[in-house]
């Protein structure tokens, strides 16, 4: 069963049960990834501080009616995407990303271990590490919302295909396309300035903008 593989959903089932401790537990152990993500959508950590305390007040307030039917950080997550999207809509600036059929035998390889097969030159200077994390976080920025989201649970989350394609509300192959489209739409922002040391920003036109249907 799922709660007995998942110890999260133990502390939920405790909570339903009015166990505060195991409340304060789940908020030590997913404030900060719950506040990455809500950071991702929205692009503002006031807001991004801000939502993630409605989050789990959510959690807490729908805790009654919490099924262990899937691992508790995919219910979490979900409650969290809702919730930043329901802000982007408010805010005018939500654009639904179309689903495409994922390419057949894609291998699963975190987008650290792409960027290194690059095989071309890096720029220098002491500061190269941080330059280039900056360079990687306005590249994700400008992916449109579902592949931002898909990647950074993927990346970042280490969750399942499954888990993000019911946190994203699609199928495992348009997830597994999501995550390939978002990793090739990086790699090629960044390859240039790999080679190069130059930033041409998102807006070149090897990739798609924000929003854009390719």
């Amino acid at each position: 069963m799922v709660s007995e593989q998942d110890p999260d959903a133990q502390l939920m089932l405790r909570v339903q049960r009015g166990d505060p401790t195991a409340f304060e537990a789940l908020v030590v152990k997913y404030q900060q990834p719950v506040m990455n993500l809500l950071y991702r959508m929205l692009g503002d950590l006031p807001e991004a501080e801000d939502l993630c305390q409605n989050v789990f007040l959510q959690v807490h307030k729908s805790a009654h009616r919490y099924r262990v039917t899937a691992r508790f950080s995919t219910w979490l997550y979900t409650i969290a995407r809702n919730l930043g999207l329901n802000e982007l809509r408010r805010r005018g600036r939500h654009s639904a990303d179309s689903l495409d059929a994922s390419p057949e035998g894609m291998e699963d390889y975190s987008l650290h271990h792409q960027l290194e097969d690059l095989n071309t030159p890096t720029p220098p200077g002491a500061c190269l590490h941080s330059e280039l994390e900056q360079r990687l976080e306005q590249a994700l920025a400008a992916l449109p919302e579902n592949q931002r989201t898909a990647i950074m649970l993927c990346r970042e989350q280490e969750l399942s295909y499954d888990q993000i394609a019911e946190i994203l509300g699609c199928s495992v192959s348009a997830t597994k396309s999501l995550i390939h489209r978002a990793r090739e739409t990086l790699r090629q922002r960044l390859k240039p300035y790999l080679r190069t040391g130059v930033w041409q920003g998102p807006s070149s036109s090897a990739s798609p903008k924000p929003g854009g249907s390719k």
